[in-house]
């Protein structure tokens, strides 16, 4: 009683037994039946219950224990070597290409425990070959494979597992170099430059499309130059709009409402700007600015057809309305006589008819739903209003209203209006602004503008009449860059989309494109350029796939030329030619020159002198101009008495036109033209001056410019002196007694001299005090100039004259007959008696020379009384040289 008698295993094929030990404590064990096996299986999992003996000697009525349950883990012994899943392993790369992993190779462990199975590493046992494997058995080359140079290689691989057994059976891996064959466009250079000034450039002078011997039966291209970071959208010219209608054939009545900052033109002054892509004026609008267009600056009447243009560049907005330009009423009731606004990506033209006879129903608004209005790309905008109709074309392309709206005329009323652009006008307190840039909110709380604009604008422009023309509205917008294909009909554009089924002819007329830029000076910097291919073949499933080929044309930086102008600088004019009617011309002589400055390699020497030098030449060159800027250096000119003008010629008042502004300055704006016409028309510009009493001197400054303000010249200055006339009554001697008038005249003279005083207009002018002056010191001068080399030669002849007597004494014959009687101290004081009145003479003469009031007619009579002494001394001594013959 009391005793365990056994245990029972429950499972099937459960390799296991139990075996009881003591019976009286029920100790047992569990033993295997036959060699456990790991691999086949790594646990094993049964119930064992225990049983008593039972009753009786036949063990009836036995008992038995709850069940339990067994885990048994069967330990891992490393008795298996790794074992690769393939006998060999094949792969094909492409020359000259490194790769990541070319093929992956693995083996296998049949060992049962994570430590044993798992492969650690992987190894090449063949050496010097340009490739490693890493430990998860990928293959990769380390440097670029040449097919010329191998074409296969064969690898030996082995493994090992963590327990560091080799694996059995090393495996062959072989690697075959393929030559390279990728279909793509061959010949294709990535970077070209493009210098200013050379017309079209090839893009692909030497493409060809490589198909790796696909046959091809369609191929579709389109290329793109990308050029909306230049500019307006590419590169355009930069002139003002108002040139550029005029260039296009549209200046008639045009009035610019954005122009660039400048005295006559100042209202854009606080409007910030894009910081000028190359001067090309762009205004940004961040939703809190605007702006008040001055009265007079616009006249156009809704009763007359206008147009209006602009460039704008608009991103998708909020659901308020952004006013572009708007009129409204400027005090009390506020109305909107009519605006150009944007909402939601639509475009809509306002415009309220003024009052008529008639109340009825009239269009009033005008809306155009346009992709454009908010893509954040540049567009060019031109309404052509002509009431009851209107017509709007976006970049050159005609576009419909969707949608028209009526409203009634507007009342009538004396208010008068105002014109403001970036928001509109909304008075509500009675104050006025001047043309200063509005803030949101003003003083005491009342907002002056509202429906605030977004965005960026240009070239926003008042035509009077409409600009129906297809041809200038695509000038204006048209830009001066693009594709060009080279053949007669086609136009240079930013985008080209080619299609063809020859291969050869289809290369031929890729080798044809080029790029162009019109432009004398074009805009400097980088255009993509992206190639997009698509191919069609025979075999769809075996088709290539040709890749996009990118690329950029790199615009290089044009030689950027030296505006100089020239001419006389400092001239002098009398008082009458400034009062008279025809006034004084200020650039008679002016010259306007443009010049470059290149760098040419130049060789040094000979042969023996390889070396290459670099000299810096510089080059005249021809280019228009587009503004001319007169002012005045001083005080501002007087318009009581003095003005600038400008004489009408036949020759240039069809060719330019000029404006003179509110200022006193004068601003000569001709618009783009060329350098001989600016000179011409700059050659009669002239000033007046009808109170000449006071004025000694005047002083302007010329500045012309290229490209609105690209590029300026250098500041010309003229100086113009007066020369006043002396009273013909007064004598000349009365400058004695007047040292005031006497200093003037003095710092007048100095002012003069060294100046260019020839090309004065040879104009009969009454000599002044000054010219007197002048013309007795020079007088004086000749003469002291005479007098000394009078002196001189007279010694010298004298000295002379004293020899020649000597020898014609010892030349005089011996004549025994004759009987001469010489008196020597009759001799010696006749020449001391001539001596001493040659001193006399000599004093006489510096005596003179202290006059102050010696006349050129008085040097004269003094030369000739020298000469007459002269010769009474030469017959003197000639007579000296006479024989007495009273005895012969």
């Amino acid at each position: 009683e009391g005793e365990i008698c056994g245990f029972r295993i429950h499972g099937q094929n459960v390799p296991f037994e139990a075996v009881v030990l003591d019976k009286s404590t029920g100790e047992g064990v569990i033993r295997a039946k036959d060699k456990l096996d790991c691999e086949l299986q790594k646990e094993h999992t049964f119930t064992i219950q225990a049983y008593d003996c039972g009753e009786g000697p036949d063990g009836g009525n036995m008992k038995k224990s709850h069940k339990a349950t067994v885990h048994i883990q069967v330990n891992d012994m490393n008795e298996y070597s790794p074992v690769f899943k393939e006998k060999s392993y094949k792969a094909t790369v492409i020359e000259g290409k490194k790769y990541d992993s070319i093929l992956k190779v693995e083996a296998v462990d049949a060992d049962c425990s994570f430590q044993f199975s798992q492969i650690c590493s992987y190894e090449i046992v063949t050496p010097d070959v340009p490739f490693t494997i890493d430990k998860d058995g990928n293959i990769k080359n380390t440097e670029k494979l040449n097919y010329s140079k191998e074409r296969m290689y064969k690898l030996t691989v082995t493994s090992y597992d963590c327990g560091k057994n080799r694996a059995s059976e090393d495996v062959l891996v072989k690697i075959n170099i393929k030559p390279t064959c990728k279909p793509s466009w061959q010949g294709f250079n990535k970077r070209i430059e493009y210098e200013p000034g050379t017309g079209s450039l090839a893009l692909f002078p030497s493409m060809h499309l490589e198909t790796c011997e696909e046959p091809i039966t369609s191929i579709q291209v389109s290329i793109m130059l990308e050029t909306n970071h230049i500019g307006k959208g590419c590169d355009r010219d930069t002139y003002s709009e108002k040139s550029l209608h005029k260039l296009c054939g549209a200046s008639a009545g045009t009035v610019e409402l954005l122009p660039t900052p400048s005295n006559s033109a100042n209202w854009t002054v606080g409007l910030p700007t894009d910081n000028g892509h190359d001067s090309d004026q762009v205004f940004e609008f961040n939703g809190t600015q605007a702006i008040k267009v001055p009265e007079g600056v616009v006249s156009t009447t809704l009763k007359e057809p206008f147009t209006i243009s602009v460039w704008m560049r608009h991103g998708p907005g909020g659901r308020e309305k952004e006013t572009i330009l708007c009129n409204s009423d400027k005090t009390e009731m506020n109305r909107h006589h009519y605006s150009l606004y944007v909402h939601n990506c639509r475009l809509v033209l306002l415009l309220r008819q003024e009052p008529t006879e008639s109340e009825n129903y009239k269009p009033a608004e005008f809306h155009w739903k346009l992709d454009q209005v908010c893509d954040k790309e540049w567009h060019h905008y031109v309404l052509n209003i002509e009431f009851p109709a209107v017509t709007l074309f976006v970049d050159g392309a005609t576009f419909e209203p969707f949608l028209v709206t009526e409203d009634y005329p507007l009342h009538a009323s004396k208010i008068e209006t105002q014109l403001t652009i970036g928001a509109c006008w909304q008075d509500l307190s009675g104050h006025d602004n001047d043309t200063e840039t509005l803030s949101e909110t003003l003083t005491g709380g009342s907002a002056l503008m509202t429906q605030y604009f977004r965005g960026n604008l240009a070239g926003l422009m008042i035509r009077s009449g409409k600009l129906e023309n297809k041809k200038v509205i695509d000038c204006l917008y048209t830009c001066k860059e693009g594709l060009d294909v080279q053949l007669p009909e086609e136009v240079a554009s930013s985008s080209l989309t080619l299609e063809g089924d020859d291969i050869e002819s289809f290369e031929k007329v890729m080798q044809h494109i080029s790029y162009l830029n019109s432009r004398q000076f074009p805009t400097p910097g980088i255009r993509h350029l992206r190639v997009t291919t698509t191919v069609k073949c025979f075999n769809e499933e075996t088709c290539i796939s040709v890749p996009d080929s990118e690329g950029y044309v790199m615009v290089l930086q044009p030689e950027e030329p030296k505006i100089s102008l020239s001419g006389i600088d400092h001239f002098a004019r009398g008082a009458a030619e400034f009062e008279s009617t025809e006034g004084v011309t200020l650039f008679p002589e002016l010259r306007i020159v443009s010049t470059i400055t290149r760098e040419v390699e130049t060789e040094a020497g000979g042969e023996d002198d390889p070396t290459v030098q670099e000299t810096v030449v510089s080059e005249e060159i021809m280019h228009n101009l587009d503004t001319c800027e007169v002012t005045v250096v001083g005080d501002e000119l007087n318009g009581d008495h003095e003005t600038l003008e400008m004489s009408t010629h036949p020759s240039t008042s069809t060719k330019l036109q000029y404006i003179r502004t509110h200022f006193l300055d004068y601003i000569c704006e001709f618009g783009v033209n060329t350098m001989a016409n600016y000179e011409q028309v700059l050659h009669l510009i002239r000033y007046r001056n009808w109170h000449t009493e006071a004025l000694f001197d005047r002083k302007f400054k010329l500045v012309c410019s290229e490209l609105n303000g690209r590029y300026i010249s250098n500041e010309f200055k003229v100086e113009v002196n007066v020369i006043h006339t002396a009273n013909p009554m007064d004598h000349a001697n009365n400058a004695m007694v007047q040292p005031q008038f006497i200093n003037q005249v003095q710092h007048a003279s100095v002012d003069l001299s060294g100046h260019n005083l020839a090309n004065m207009h040879q104009a009969s002018v009454v000599p002044s005090a000054a010219t007197i002056v002048i013309v007795v010191c020079v007088s004086f001068l000749v003469f002291m100039i005479i007098l000394g080399v009078f002196r001189i030669r007279a010694a010298h002849q004298g000295t002379l004259r004293d020899q020649e007597n000597g020898k014609e004494n010892e030349m005089d014959w011996d004549d025994s007959a004759l009987t001469i009687t010489v008196n020597p101290m009759e001799t010696y004081e006749d020449q001391h008696s001539s001596e001493e009145e040659g001193d006399e003479e000599e004093e006489d003469s510096e005596d003179g020379e202290e006059e102050d009031d010696i006349t050129s007619a008085e040097s004269d009579s003094s030369e000739d009384e020298g000469g007459e002494q002269e010769d009474q001394q030469g017959s003197s001594r000639q007579q000296q040289l006479e024989w007495d013959d009273s005895t012969y």
